[in-house]
């Protein structure tokens, strides 16, 4: 019964954890992280560890396809170069100074360039949660960075235990080889996933099949990655960004409803669960460590924190500057950002999963037989610094959004309200001639008609900000009365059912329907 048992605690854990995080205004992981620092004194959930697969393997992959799904190539595309900095350059920078001060604090060059390969990628899904209050652009940046940067954080920490255990030898044909595989070969698989999965949704007609395919895709696509020592992480990207292009396209309307259903309440448990058992790690880390390292680790813990802060700030300044110097067309200067935003952005670097998923796949001993130096010191570390940049990075962030002063970010209503005025003209215009196709009745042409150019003088006067225009205040009043409707009929249908005039099956197919009409009528749940 363990197993249930625990289930049952983590569910509960993360149930608390974000109403408590709601109620005191407090990023929800900061308080999942705490709980489950406070979860790890139970015995019970002490003898459960996690091992390191279970994050690469089952919670990684679903998290980093949700990601690229719901990111905006777009946005991708215009800041391509530095996202393509700060997961490349930033990182192996990164690597290199945590290396340097963790062997300046007693630690071999092996063990410390592994600590620096673990603590160099800042965490997607971390970021996703944490970073949501910022403009979409700088939103897109980090959550990009963070998607990436874990292939080049991989290489450099797969060359540092293969070094550290005498497997490796370090060449720069050889590390060049290697980061042209993980890039190169993670980019293909992703890219032929995505094929398949694209044929197959084209011809599946089941949506439970069909949305049983989008979830074997970022399994596949990453151990397919590593099958030929490719990175993973970015095979599940890739294949994650090509189908958020063509899935609008090729998947119909009702698989649609059904995945986003299933996708953000799956991401957001596992997100959640991910969080706590951080936070139980870090029991295991303080014990494993034991009482005569214990100050150091803590003080190393102090020093790289600062260090990640330090090179993160001098990178961001450094390579803008640099950029500017370089670089001097429209283009670029329309995406110049000031130096309240780079704080912003300084201070969203968040470590979490991907860092303590390599640190505890660390290997336990050395080709020669003997334990793998500092092994436990470089766990603690890490938990250490996922503990600090999560509760203390999310707990400034919120108030560095404030300091900065951002400007607010109009563009996705404004881009919304574009799009749904020149869908319904568009409409409009081809009413007559898909009405003549269908032999429709006149009657009903005009009435949808009419019904049609209400919505477009509402949507045209919310557009240019006129919300007391009398087309909104009328199709406000449709929208209420709609909804009112549709509530007496879902308490008449249950009335029925409640008198044995209809079966369960009848209520529930009528409920689903006019369910999936409230949710169009009052807007939906935005995907982003």
């Amino acid at each position: 019964m363990l197993g249930l048992e625990l289930v049952v605690v983590l569910g509960v854990a993360v149930l608390v954890g974000n109403v408590v995080g709601q109620r005191l205004g407090i990023a929800p992981p900061v308080v999942l992280l705490v709980t489950g620092v406070l979860l790890g004194f139970v015995p019970a959930v002490r003898e459960a560890q996690l091992p390191s697969n279970v994050v690469l393997l089952l919670f990684l992959p679903v998290l980093l396809y949700w990601e690229s799904l719901t990111t905006s190539l777009r946005e991708i595309r215009t800041n391509l170069r530095g996202i393509l900095q700060l997961s490349t350059v930033l990182v192996i920078l990164t690597a290199w100074a945590v290396a340097a001060a963790g062997h300046a604090l007693g630690l071999p060059w092996g063990p410390a360039w592994v600590l620096g390969a673990a603590m160099a990628p800042t965490d997607a899904t971390a970021v996703g949660v944490l970073a949501r209050a910022l403009p979409r652009r700088q939103v897109t940046i980090l959550r990009a960075e963070s998607l990436v940067n874990d292939g080049t954080a991989l290489v450099v920490y797969g060359l540092a235990v293969g070094i550290t255990v005498g497997e490796e030898h370090l060449s720069m044909p050889q590390v060049g080889g290697l980061f042209l595989l993980a890039y190169g070969g993670g980019a293909a698989v992703g890219v032929a996933v995505a094929w398949v999965n694209m044929n197959l949704r084209r011809r599946l007609t089941d949506p439970l099949l069909g949305n049983l395919v989008m979830i074997l895709a970022p399994f596949s696509a990453y151990l397919l990655a590593e099958l030929i020592e490719a990175s993973g992480v970015l095979a599940v990207v890739v294949s994650g960004l090509i189908m958020s292009q063509v899935a609008p396209r090729i998947i119909q309307a009702e698989h649609r409803t059904q995945a986003l259903a299933f996708w953000p309440l799956a991401t957001f448990i596992i997100n959640s669960a991910l969080f706590v058992l951080v936070g139980v790690e870090l029991q295991y880390a303080v014990r494993d460590v034991g009482r005569a390292d214990l100050q150091d680790a803590l003080i190393a813990v102090g020093v790289i924190c600062v260090v990640l802060v330090a090179v993160r700030f001098a990178f961001l300044y450094a390579s803008t500057y640099l950029v500017r110097a370089l670089d001097r067309r429209p283009q670029q200067r329309s995406l110049r950002v000031g130096h309240r935003t780079r704080v912003v952005s300084g201070l969203a670097g968040f470590r979490g999963a991907v860092s303590l998923a390599m640190v505890l796949s660390v290997p336990q001993t050395l080709d020669s037989g003997e334990p793998f130096p500092d092994r436990s010191f470089i766990v603690f570390v890490t938990s250490g610094v996922i503990l600090v940049t999560l509760v203390v990075q999310g707990l400034l962030l919120p108030v560095a959004v404030r300091w900065a002063k951002l400007p607010p970010d109009t563009s996705v209503d404004e881009e919304h309200d574009l799009a749904e005025s020149t869908a319904i003209e568009e409409a409009i215009k081809a009413m007559p001639q898909l009405a003549a196709d269908l032999q429709s009745d006149p009657e009903i042409t005009e009435w949808l008609r009419q019904e049609y150019e209400a919505h477009l003088a509402s949507a045209r006067a919310r557009s240019a900000g006129a919300h007391d225009d009398p087309a909104v205040l009328q199709h406000q009043d449709y929208l209420a009365l709609r909804l009112a409707l549709i509530a007496n009929k879902r308490t008449t249908v249950v009335r029925l059912r409640d008198e044995r005039r209809i079966d369960d099956t009848v209520l529930r197919r009528l409920q689903a329907a006019l369910d999936s009409e409230e949710v169009r009528l009052s807007g939906g749940a935005a995907v982003e």
